[in-house]
Formats: structure tokens, sequence, C-alpha cells
């Protein structure tokens, strides 16, 4: 047996060091080729991939914004804050710019969660199953140690984000003279477009992960952050151009 076992399998020092990286080639080929698998059956019926992804980000969407309202309505408002662009002051390019940076950033923090959620429940389960022994235990730890940390992380964005939210609807109510459920509603034609195309890759790690298809995780990034992304776009523009003056409108009615 020993004389023709492959040479990267060898039970020397030099081989487990070759097993290792044999057992990370094939944790990496079988994750592509589940990804490969995964588009092409998504592309044969995609409706049935995108409805569910969209309904559970269209519901995180809408459970931020009623969380943002509810912060704005018990947060001490800022006399000096509020200045929203296009209401005091002029718009132009550059608030433009600022909107879809800031927004990238956090669909890139999106959608690096959904990549570590295939790395790990996909490729360190496999990767430890091919090890075993004492590394094997160790990646299959660190893959449940990582779900762990991805979900806190996720969880510590949504809330940031919404007390972040609600200070600034605080302030701009103040600022306008109007309800803080008032304003909210007037965000909404952008916010709901925004937001439920930056929690697109979440919406897709939270289905994967109540069933089990972590392998589906990588396709599942690249699908959701094309999607995002035009997404983005369109409500950074609207946000600069549209919502300021549907607010003014409003304020001075």
């Amino acid at each position: 047996m020993n004389a023709t076992a492959p040479a990267d399998l060898e039970p020397d020092g030099g081989g487990r060091g070759r097993g290792r990286s044999a057992a990370s080639e094939l944790a990496l080929v079988q994750g592509m080729a589940h990804t490969r698998e995964t588009l092409a059956a998504w592309r044969a019926a995609p409706a049935s991939i995108l409805l569910p992804w969209f309904a559970a980000s269209f519901l995180v969407a809408m459970s931020i914004l009623a969380a943002v309202a509810l912060v704005a309505e018990f947060s001490e408002p800022d006399p000096y804050g509020g200045l929203l662009p296009g209401i005091v002051g002029s718009v132009g390019l550059a608030d433009v710019a600022h909107t879809i940076a800031r927004n990238l950033l956090v669909l890139a923090l999106h959608s690096l969660s959904c990549v570590a959620g295939f790395i790990a429940g996909s490729t360190m389960p496999l990767e430890a199953k091919e090890r075993g022994g004492v590394f094997g235990a160790v990646h299959d730890y660190a893959g449940r140690f990582a779900i762990l940390f991805v979900s806190a992380a996720t969880a510590f964005s949504l809330f940031t984000q919404t007390f972040v939210l609600g200070g600034l609807a605080s302030d701009m109510a103040n600022r306008l003279d109007l309800h803080q459920g008032e304003l909210i509603v007037l965000l909404f034609p952008h916010a709901i477009l925004e937001l439920t195309g930056l929690f697109l890759p979440l919406a897709a790690w939270l289905i994967a992960s109540r069933r089990g298809d972590w392998h589906q995780l990588l396709a599942a990034t690249f699908v959701t952050t094309a999607i995002a992304l035009p997404m983005v776009l369109v409500a950074a523009v609207i946000e600069t151009y549209v919502t300021p003056g549907i607010i003014s409108s409003y304020a001075a009615y």
C-alpha cells in the first residue's frame, strides 16, 4: 500500500504538508464546482431564488425603518444637526458620490459576510473531513467560530446603523419641525430601495443558513451584489435630487 500511495499523502513530515495542501486544493475545487452547479440551477428557475431573497431583504429593511423611527422618537435632537443637502444648501455630484461611497462600504461588509459564510460553512468542513485528526478538528471548530463571528458582526452592523440613522432622523425632524414618523415616510422612496439592496446578501445568508445550503453562498454573493449595485446607485440619485424636494414641499405645506 505504501509503495503505491500518492506522494502528497505519504506519512513523512513533508508529506503531511503536501497532504494538507492537497486537502485545501480539493476543498477549493469542490467549492468552485458547487458554485458553478448552483449558478446553472438558478438560471433555470431564477424566480424561485430571487423572490425569497427580495422578500427577506424587504422585511429586514422595513424592520430597520421601524426601529429607526422608534430610536428617533426617543432620541434627544441636536439643534445644530440635521443638515440635509438639498434642503439646507445646494446638492451636486459630490453628494451623490458621498452617498454611494458610504453605502458601498455597507454592501461590501454584507457581501464579505456572505463569502465568510461560504468559507466557514462549506469550505472549512470539507477541509476538516479531508485532513482528519487534530487539524480536521481545528478546522471544524474554526468554521463554527467563524459563523458565530459573522453573525455577531452582522448584528453589530444592524444595531449601529439603526442608532446612527435614528439620531440623524431625530435631528432632521427637529430642524424641519416634523414628527419623526412623518420624516421616515418622506424618506421611504429612496430608503426602501437602498436598504433592500444593501441587505440582499444578508437575506441570502439567512436563507442558506436555515436550509444548511452553505455551499451556495459564494454564488449568492456574486448574484446579490450584482443586483444590489444598481439599486444602491439609483437610490443615491433619488436621495440627493428627489427626496429633498419631497421633504421641502411637505414641510412648506
